[in-house]
């Protein structure tokens, strides 16, 4: 059964009648809100929202890119209006706005670390997003620290440790799990002295494919080396621990997690981080100025100069409370459900190739890249966008190197360096329904191509005719 999501438990407030209305009375599934059958009383923002169709009419939009950025929680949305109404600086205002927001903000990170099983020494640092956590981190490690990691990594995970000092070995795409432990294996045994950081993935952006992280965060701790996991992905699929992992930090997003606020979050080991020089140079991270010395404030400060994002911090903490309580076995069943009707509809259309590492090897998250023989995926994209009013990702997911190798090793032409796929992706507000009419779309474009005429507009494939409007939204527009 799905647990009862309640108000925000983490909130500090000097007493009950100090707290703010919606601390006890907003509910979390309005009567307004949509439920989905499988995400019971975690109600997403624009669910069941029209979109135009080239040519005419309306159709309710299959979002199926989660991958790439997450729609909002109903409760996120509400719990970060209510915080506007009482918005202030934070930490060194005087008045009751900022101690109410500096509480709310300092009260954001330990849901966050409940959520990812961090340890009770682990730090919490705010961040803008993974591809931010892993620059910081970068930034933090000793100097001749070796970083091993397979280039079949997202480029946030993947570029950030060239640096100087840093010894970087960039191992290539494994066909197996074992395969993969075996690689790190020897990397590590093979390593210059020194510290030494493994970098791995979770779940793959591009194939969905779970890694195997607990035996790589294994034969890591044999050879002395730590682990950093990028959870982009598998945070908001999938429940984890750091402790039982095994694994020293973990980088996650807000965007991918229901919660688009621009914050994310590095969660774990202290020592690096508080060793290190600010990641910024300002505000906030600073302990005293004179004209011959500045120091710096211990964690978490020491790394979060300026004013921080306190709706962003808030956002995610709300995400991480409200999807920590919620039945994840059953959500992630019933994503396997949906992935599974995706993945075996579009395996059975002639032409079509979805795309894997490990072929079948290991567990997914619903998180699938196929292309169509002879079809542009660009075109693809546009198409099933304009003519269906479905949302899907085309290129190479920023892991270019591993697109490259999954679409050479399927014989697909790959003519200016990076390879171009489609990548759909579920989550929370994905139905049957979407799912059904992106097979039967991609089915109709693999046998007959799209309906319509494209030409590129500002490098993207745009209907020749194409009559629909952009809403108005913002003011400016």
């Amino acid at each position: 059964m799905t647990a009862v999501l309640d108000r925000p438990d983490w909130i500090s407030a000097t007493s009950a009648a100090e707290r703010p209305r919606w601390c006890a009375e907003s509910p979390v599934a309005p009567a307004h809100g949509v439920v989905h059958p499988h995400a019971p009383g975690l109600d997403i923002v624009g669910a069941h929202s029209q979109v135009p169709l080239a040519g005419g009419g309306q159709v309710e939009y299959a979002n199926l890119d989660h991958g790439a950025s997450a729609p909002a929680l109903r409760i996120v949305r509400d719990t970060v209006d209510a915080l506007l109404e009482r918005y202030a600086s934070v930490h060194r205002g005087a008045g009751w706005h900022s101690k109410v927001c500096t509480s709310l903000y300092e009260g954001s990170r330990a849901p966050i670390r409940d959520f990812v099983g961090g340890r009770a020494d682990d730090v919490v640092l705010f961040t803008k997003h993974t591809t931010d956590s892993f620059n910081l981190l970068a930034h933090c490690l000793p100097t001749r620290t070796t970083v091993v990691v397979f280039e079949t990594e997202h480029h946030a995970a993947l570029l950030p440790w060239n640096r100087p000092g840093i010894n970087v070995v960039r191992l290539a795409a494994p066909s197996s799990p074992a395969e993969a432990v075996s690689a790190v294996d020897d990397a590590l045994r093979t390593r210059p002295a020194g510290p030494a950081l493994l970098v791995v993935t979770g779940a793959s952006n591009v194939t969905g494919e779970i890694w195997p992280v607990r035996a790589l965060a294994a034969v890591a701790r044999s050879r002395g080396a730590r682990v950093a996991l990028d959870a982009a992905q598998l945070a908001p699929h999938r429940p984890f621990s750091i402790a039982e992992l095994g694994v020293d930090y973990v980088a996650l997003s807000g965007h991918k997690l229901y919660a688009p606020y621009g914050s994310g979050a590095l969660v774990g080991r202290a020592d690096w981080l508080a060793a290190a020089d600010p990641y910024l140079i300002g505000g906030g991270a600073t302990a005293s100025v004179t004209d011959d010395e500045t120091t710096w404030k211990p964690l978490p400060d020491r790394h979060e100069a300026g004013s921080p994002n306190v709706p962003g911090a808030v956002a995610l903490a709300t995400a991480c409370h409200v999807l920590a309580k919620a039945d994840r076995p059953s959500l992630a069943a019933s994503e396997q459900s949906l992935t599974d009707v995706l993945r075996d509809g579009l395996r059975e259309i002639p032409g079509v190739t979805v795309h894997s590492l490990f072929g079948g090897q290991v567990e997914t998250i619903g998180v699938l890249t196929f292309t169509i023989a002879g079809q542009s995926s660009a075109v693809v994209a546009a198409a099933l966008s304009a003519e269906h009013g479905i949302g899907v990702r085309d290129g190479a997911f920023c892991a270019q190197p591993l697109v490259r190798k999954l679409l050479g090793a399927a014989g697909c032409n790959v003519e200016d360096g990076t390879g171009h796929a489609i990548r759909a992706s579920v989550g929370l507000g994905t139905t049957t329904e979407h799912v059904d009419r992106l097979v039967g779309a991609v089915e109709s474009i693999a046998a007959q191509g799209p309906r319509r005429r494209y030409l590129s507009v500002d490098g993207r494939p745009t209907p020749a005719v194409d009559d629909r409007r952009l809403p108005f939204i913002a003011p400016w527009q």
